[in-house]
């Protein structure tokens, strides 16, 4: 059963400190105009622009410049009737100011963003299936539908025997103009049975926008003691916790837990393209052990984490001075 989520709208979440040319870019009512109509209208171009907004188009001409300096529009130049034109769209429909701490770090070079399991913005799954928070369980076990629950939010643990769910991480280095050099993704996982089985097998893959990176087989479904962050309402005959397990992408391959486990590099992710970075997480149709997956957030497991992305980056100034 597929349960698309916003599967077509594209959004950009930035912190105050971190987005200050984008909202240098959304300071201007003009450009909010501009915003608004590219994204009810389709793509532009000037004329069609400074028409619809009786502006003159100097006007329009100068603040689509500044939109496409911060990255809130893409333009394309193209032939006309007389030279040639260019023509302006949106990127995002959505864009989220955070003034928190946006569970972002910057360490050095190293960008880390926690996601809560509740945010996924696509699933598809089937039962036995079924979302908790740590106070109670969302909707009903074994109900696909209510992977669509608003309480879903509240997440800390998730699991189903076949199919996915995906996530939209904001792709920051594009914020800071930065290079990734690698890329990693943290999470507890186990294999997922009703009631638990040490002796469980399940391959659980990885995808990052759309590429398979990687399989673990986790070899069963924990249940032998309880959770060292497990909720005490939560019965023992629960999943109760998992192996926290790590996948990163470098230039020359993937690895799982400093293991390599395939051939997918950067490259082929195509990170400097895309304003958001996709992880899929779930079982593959082919997998030679479809044995269902729990995947556990704060509040449950061993780990009192969410899903983690890292992205280890190298900035322009540092590209300019690193040896030829």
């Amino acid at each position: 059963m597929d349960l698309p989520l916003k599967n077509n709208r594209n959004f950009l979440t930035i912190n105050a400190e971190d987005g200050l040319e984008v909202l240098k870019g959304l300071s201007s009512p003009v450009r909010i105009s501009i915003l608004k109509l590219l994204h009810s209208r389709g793509p532009l171009n000037v004329n069609e622009i400074s028409d619809a907004l009786s502006l003159p188009q100097s006007t329009v001409a100068t603040n689509v410049q500044v939109l496409e300096s911060c990255d809130l529009i893409r333009t394309e130049t193209v032939k006309a009737t007389k030279g040639q034109q260019k023509i302006c769209a949106a990127r995002f429909d959505e864009i989220v100011l955070r003034f928190d701490d946006y569970d972002l770090k910057t360490r050095s070079n190293v960008i880390e963003l926690s996601m809560p399991l509740g945010l996924y913005t696509n699933c598809s799954v089937s039962p036995p299936c079924g979302l908790c928070s740590s106070e109670a369980i969302i909707g009903l076990l074994d109900v696909p539908d209510f992977f669509l629950d608003p309480d879903r939010m509240k997440a800390g643990l998730i699991w189903f025997e076949r199919g996915h769910v995906e996530y939209k991480f904001p792709n920051n280095a594009k914020i800071l103009q930065a290079e990734i050099e690698a890329l990693e993704f943290s999470m507890e996982l186990s294999s997922e049975v009703p009631g638990t089985n040490a002796n469980w097998p399940s391959d659980v893959s990885v995808w990052v926008n759309d590429v398979l990176v990687g399989t673990w087989t986790s070899p069963g479904d924990f249940g032998d003691k309880r959770g060292i962050y497990t909720p005490r309402w939560w019965k023992l005959e629960g999943s109760q916790y998992g192996h926290l397990k790590t996948w990163k992408i470098t230039a020359d391959g993937s690895y799982l837990d400093g293991e390599k486990t395939s051939d997918v590099t950067l490259n082929q992710l195509h990170l400097a393209e895309h304003h958001s970075i996709r992880l899929r997480v779930g079982i593959d149709e082919h997998a030679e052990h479809p044995g269902g997956v729990n995947i556990f957030g704060k509040g449950f497991g061993n780990h009192d984490q969410d899903i983690i992305l890292r992205l280890h980056i190298r900035r322009d100034s540092e590209r300019a001075n690193a040896p030829a």
